[in-house]
């Protein structure tokens, strides 16, 4: 509107600015997928927002114990709060009826007094597994659950419960040498094929498993066929899933998941939702060994050299923690071996808080709580170290006199230089965070006149945006000059792109990279006499 004049002088006049605020996006929004209470979740397959655990109580209903269900989605939502973590979304799902039965170990399991257990899990006539329990079941019972069949891939898990020992043997097949793995690694129970037949059958049939014991305990059934096996954990990852319409999270974590295809979709997910996965080993993987061991050092099962020749896909948006950590468990007081995604992502989010995202979530800053450190086949040394990580295995290690630590920052790229520019975990998520950031930021340029005046605008709200970044110290460089650049103009934006309505920005940046190798250099100065 024009200014009205009438007299000779001075008129000030009010122009609407431009330019438009950049406001940053949370970077440590943590996504966890997993099993939860069977009898207590309000909804199961439907991202709730949690801001406590006392949320995760209220919509999940907590922290259970039992050998039959995987219980990691609620300790490691414990662990995360407890360990700096203060919003989170939660996928909670539907154990399968045979979990949910099989709760009750007197009745699936081996009773006390009872040695052995058979588990019928193939349609040839007359074959299957025998379970032979190497330790007493007089005073303790003793649990074998057979879950997670893919009646596609032939594959399952077998998880042994005695007490609060627990074992759990991940994407087993019917074949001898597969599930000889359990002989050679279980200090609970033995395996050997039913029949004659030196092998233990070829199929699973597609309705799932048949087991019972031996001599079933009183009152319980003769057998339990399971035609439910829970809900499918591939579709928390589907497009427009409940998950999906999520418009922001950070973080990714399928707490205690090592099957092949789930950690594939994770990954393909995150890479999709601009977010991050925390991805767990397996639980009995040691640190050191041939490849040739059961169970296999975490090395070769990541880099493709165990029993199904899998390898874990190279992504810039995930990174592998090991080994499983010690904690006490909340529910039986008793020391229990825990996933490490949930601890970590805990620390991910405080140091987020107090340093910022482009700080490597690791080093001697955050000590991780509610821990009595590495788990013993997951203890090393710096050598031992120094293999796993050149594969890319950020370790977790215990110093004296500090704690229980995360020691390493890499991505699952390892060694491929098609990558290079975002081997690092906080490389990768300062470059998500600045992409997120505009992405929200942004929106206002839609349907905005295409020319020089809005190029100008974009410009000056990129780069206050990133000379804040700047002045916090999250980019290399002495001036901003030298740590960012922003492009949008008709170098970018050519009178075709202008006729088709497409606006291109080009965002530069100069991340920080963590000092992953401190060199110390020592000389000693020669001739001085000690009264020099």
């Amino acid at each position: 509107m024009a200014v009205a004049t009438s007299y000779p002088g001075l008129y000030i006049q009010e122009l609407a600015s431009n330019a438009h605020a950049i406001l940053p996006t949370p970077t440590s929004i943590a996504a966890f997928v997993g099993y939860s209470h069977p009898f207590k979740t309000k909804a199961f397959e439907v991202a709730q927002q949690i801001f406590s655990f006392s949320d995760y109580e209220t919509y999940f209903g907590g922290l259970f114990s039992s050998g039959m269900i995987d219980a990691s989605l609620a300790r490691a939502v414990y662990q995360f709060f407890l360990n700096g973590g203060s919003t989170a979304w939660i996928v909670g799902l539907q154990p399968g009826l045979f979990d949910i039965a099989g709760s009750i170990a007197a009745r699936f399991g081996l009773a006390s007094g009872e040695m052995q257990f058979t588990a019928e899990v193939t349609t040839d006539p007359g074959k299957g597994m025998l379970f032979t329990a190497l330790e007493p079941t007089d005073t303790v019972p003793m649990a074998v659950q057979i879950a997670n069949v893919n009646s596609t891939k032939n594959t399952f898990d077998v998880i042994v419960t005695y007490g609060s020992s627990v074992e759990a043997y991940r994407n087993l097949t019917l074949a001898s040498a597969s599930l000889d793995t359990i002989n050679s690694a279980s200090s609970l129970v033995s395996v050997a094929p039913i029949g004659p037949a030196t092998d233990y059958g070829t199929t699973l049939p597609a309705i799932g498993v048949t087991k019972f014991p031996t001599a079933a305990p009183a009152g319980a059934p003769a057998n339990y066929s399971d035609s439910y096996l829970g809900s499918d954990i591939l579709a928390a990852f589907d497009s427009n899933g409940s998950l999906d319409n999520v418009e922001i999270f950070n973080l990714l974590i399928v707490p205690g998941n090592t099957d092949n295809e789930v950690i594939s979709a994770a990954l393909a997910f995150a890479e999709r939702k601009r977010a991050f996965a925390i991805v767990d080993p397996p639980p009995q993987a040691p640190a050191t060994g041939s490849s040739t061991d059961s169970p296999q050092p975490i090395q070769y099962w990541m880099t493709g050299l165990n029993s199904g020749g899998y390898m874990l896909p190279l992504s810039q948006n995930g990174a592998l923690y090991f080994p499983y950590l010690g904690s006490t468990d909340p529910v039986t007081s008793t020391n229990i071996a825990m996933p490490p995604s949930g601890f970590v992502a805990g620390a991910y989010a405080t140091t987020d808080a107090n340093r910022g995202v482009w700080k490597a979530p690791a080093g001697l800053a955050n000590v991780l709580l509610n821990t009595t450190g590495p788990v013993p086949s997951g203890a090393m040394n710096d050598p031992q170290q120094g293999v796993l990580n050149l594969d890319s295995i950020n370790c977790l290690r215990s110093f004296s006199s500090i704690g229980t630590v995360v020691w390493g920052a890499r991505t699952l790229v390892a060694a491929n230089v098609a990558y290079q520019q975002n081997m690092y975990v906080p490389v990768r998520r300062m470059t998500l965070f600045i992409e997120q950031t505009l992405l929200a930021n942004l929106r206002w340029v839609v349907f905005e006149p295409n020319d020089e005046p809005l190029w100008i605008a974009i410009r000056s709200s990129i780069e206050s945006f990133l000379l804040s970044l700047f002045n916090q110290g999250a980019l290399q460089g002495s001036t901003p000059s030298q740590a960012f650049k922003v492009t949008c103009d008709s170098t970018t934006t050519t009178p075709d792109d202008q006729a088709l309505g497409i606006v291109n920005i080009v965002v530069a940046f100069a991340p920080l990279k963590p000092a992953e190798f401190v060199i110390i250099k020592i000389a000693q100065l020669a001739g001085q006499t000690a009264g020099s």
